[in-house]
């Protein structure tokens, strides 16, 4: 249960911020006997969390409130029938604290495992492994080690591992020095150093993932660190309630698969990123889209799919190109066979309009064959597959995945598959055969990437106005 109620002023004396360190202390039962935390939480029917507004955890989408960890917040609150209560922190140094003073139940802030925080709080299982990666632009002189970073303009956030590590490292590199800021975060240090405002700062390896399409010009120097871990933060208690809770269930995640969907669904297709591909995208989006929006925006609203996932597909097709046509005859925007648009009542395939609204139709055609048996957002996944491979090959995928173990209506597991259908001992046992399978793939992965770009430019990311926040200092 997720619900996020009209903010209140945050109050350190609520009931619901009850120091989790004294909850062994307090007797609330008949029997005078101690309530857990976690028995607290399920009669209280409220989780309390603090988190940071960022990509890597919690933001307000276009769709509504998304990131990895408010994915993992809200299934963890589901399973305990609580509603979770998201405290948004505008300042990292204040979030340990309020973990370790029992201000809040937990942590979901995308937290590295640290010594330093290990004598404050205590970890549960991590979800996530990344790096710390020295930043710089393209511009600039690629840095070759730490004496390259003497007397550069570097600025990491304060209170972060980033700035732990430097600590740790300047034990040895005593003339390394950097500034450390209060009042920003990764995302924006990494938005000065594109803007050359600063010569380096240090980011994790899922930030900058998340990022470069935004900051393409942004490279990294090296590695400052082995791959680490992040994890929820829980305050140091003899109750282990719901810290124990809470292990447990990023535990059957991980086992379950469940974790590496969550990963795949929001790092999977950035795995590649392509320089040159995102700079002619952006110049496209401002150069090509603006006549053809309205129609996708139609199209859209007819066939109730998100218009520029349309004009995501109609990039990958055509670049937004009306008169495109490849070598084997499939032309227009949405690049359609001519049997195809026939079917679809699409008269010319070289208007701009009757090829977007046909596209749209045969998209929405692909959604309904599989809506029965897949859930989102692995629906529109698989239906990209079979809006560019077919149908029955991606039916054959699906039987190839199950067949190895996988679920057929997981993208994850598919998308495994469908390579497979150019393997002579693989697509001789399906019913369509041959088919450009890894094709298929990455046609899937593009379209996503150009989605994910045309929803950062049309809807930046926002605070929650529902969202409790609390004030930087």
């Amino acid at each position: 249960m997720v619900a996020f109620p009209t903010p209140k002023p945050l109050k350190r004396s609520a009931p619901w911020l009850l120091s989790l360190a004294a909850a062994t202390t307090i007797s609330l039962s008949a029997c005078d006997q101690p309530t857990s935390t976690l028995q607290q939480v399920k009669e209280s029917g409220q989780l309390v969390v603090v988190t940071r507004n960022s990509a890597t955890t919690y933001y307000e989408g276009s769709d509504g409130p998304a990131g990895l960890e408010y994915e993992l917040l809200k299934r963890f609150a589901n399973s305990l029938d609580a509603e979770l209560r998201l405290i948004v922190s505008g300042n990292l140094h204040e979030v340990i604290p309020m973990v370790a003073q029992g201000e809040v139940h937990f942590a979901a802030a995308g937290l590295t495992i640290t010594e330093d925080r290990k004598k404050l709080v205590r970890f549960a299982e991590p979800y996530q492994k990344i790096k710390q990666q020295l930043i710089y632009r393209s511009s600039s002189q690629k840095p070759k080690n730490i004496y390259d970073i003497y007397n550069k303009s570097f600025a990491v956030l304060s209170g972060s591992s980033h700035a732990e590590l430097l600590n740790r490292i300047k034990k040895t590199y005593r003339n390394l020095s950097w500034q450390e800021s209060v009042n920003s975060d990764e995302e924006e240090l990494l938005d000065r150093v594109w803007r050359r405002e600063l010569d380096l700062t240090v980011a994790d390896s899922n930030t900058l993932t998340l990022n470069r399409r935004l900051y393409p010009e942004l490279r990294v120097a090296f590695d400052l660190s082995e791959p680490e871990s992040l994890a929820w933060a829980f305050p140091k208690s003899q109750d282990n309630s719901l810290f124990q809770a809470a292990d447990n269930f990023i535990k059957r995640l991980k086992q379950s698969g469940e974790m590496d969907e969550l990963l795949e669904l929001y790092y999977g297709h950035l795995d590649d990123f392509d320089y040159v591909e995102t700079k002619w995208f952006a110049q496209h989006r401002q150069q090509r889209l603006p006549e053809f929006e309205p129609f996708f925006i139609q199209a859209g609203a007819r066939h109730g799919i998100d218009w520029q996932l349309l004009a995501a597909i109609g990039y990958q097709e055509s670049h937004w190109r009306a008169k495109a046509k490849s070598p084997t005859g499939v032309r227009g925007i949405m690049m359609l066979t001519l049997s195809t648009a026939q079917q679809l009542g699409v008269k010319s395939r070289l208007d701009p309009m009757q090829s977007i609204w046909g596209g749209a139709k045969y998209f929405s055609q692909m959604k309904a064959s599989l809506k029965d048996s897949v859930a989102e957002p692995d629906l529109t996944w698989l239906a990209l597959a079979a809006y560019n491979v077919g149908i029955g090959h991606l039916r054959d995928a699906q039987i190839l995945a199950q067949q190895r173990g996988g679920d057929p209506n997981k993208w994850l597991d598919v998308k495994e598959a469908l390579p497979l259908l150019q393997q002579r001992r693989w697509h001789s046992t399906t019913r369509h055969g041959y088919a450009r399978g890894k094709e298929a793939v990455t046609y899937v992965t593009n379209i996503r990437k150009y989605y994910d770009q045309l929803r950062e430019a049309y809807s930046p990311l926002q605070a929650s106005s529902s969202i409790q926040f609390k004030e930087a200092s």
